[in-house]
């Protein structure tokens, strides 16, 4: 007569433990939202509470939605100004150094006018064997 109680006890306790695991799983992508100040973060809410009724095949849909807002980066992976100021700046470099192997290669191109070597500063060779 205990076992029956204590299984019927058992049975209502595993009930009420899986019942509310469910409900806290389906709140994860909400909260992730929350805590990342994601602008959709009510849409994910009502969202989270609808895939309990779709025993939650929407939510790993939703898992992913609530991660991929960062609030410092946006929905990207990195801010747009930030990345048009380093293009920005890359061209610049690249435009320098445009400039400088341009300015070498007319150097190399036009033929220089070499002074005149004078017997003293030519190098003495060896007049040996």
């Amino acid at each position: 007569m205990f076992l029956d109680y204590f299984a019927l006890g058992l049975l209502f306790f595993v009930a009420l433990v899986i019942f509310y695991g469910v409900i806290a799983i389906h709140d994860i992508p909400y909260e992730i939202a929350k805590k990342r100040n994601h602008p959709q973060q009510d849409a994910l809410h009502i969202a989270g509470w609808v895939s309990l009724f779709t025993l939650h095949a929407i939510w790993p849909f939703l898992w992913i939605w609530a991660t991929l807002y960062r609030e410092d980066r946006g929905w990207g992976f990195s801010d747009e100004k930030k990345r048009e100021l380093i293009l920005e700046g890359e061209v610049k470099v690249l435009m320098d150094t445009v400039s400088d192997l341009s300015q070498r290669l007319a150097a190399l191109e036009t033929p220089s006018k070499k002074a005149p070597v004078s017997p003293e500063s030519e190098p003495k060779q060896d007049q040996g064997a």
